[in-house]
């Protein structure tokens, strides 16, 4: 298993893909932007330096499926992802 700085849980509104830290909610309509907005959080949480590389692990939060459609899970995903602060 990689080492993370930190796990964010991963969930998707219908229209959004959020991803919950602590007290901060960062979203996005595609992956990209959620990274976006996450990099924007962290940045200003001033939990981390400036120029942080910061290694995340997102886990899809499966407790938001009904336990009928949780057959499909494969449809959803856990992800590393490294960003730069």
């Amino acid at each position: 298993m990689k080492k993370v700085d930190i796990e964010v849980k991963l969930t998707h509104d219908g229209q959004y893909w959020l991803g919950h830290w602590e007290n901060l909610l960062a979203k996005g309509e595609n992956l990209d932007e959620l990274d976006e907005n996450l990099v924007f959080h962290l940045q200003n949480s001033g939990k981390f330096p400036k120029g942080s590389k910061i290694e995340v692990f997102m886990g899809f939060d499966f407790d938001t499926i009904p336990t009928w459609l949780r057959q499909y899970h494969t449809h959803y995903f856990n992800r590393y992802v490294t960003l730069e602060l």
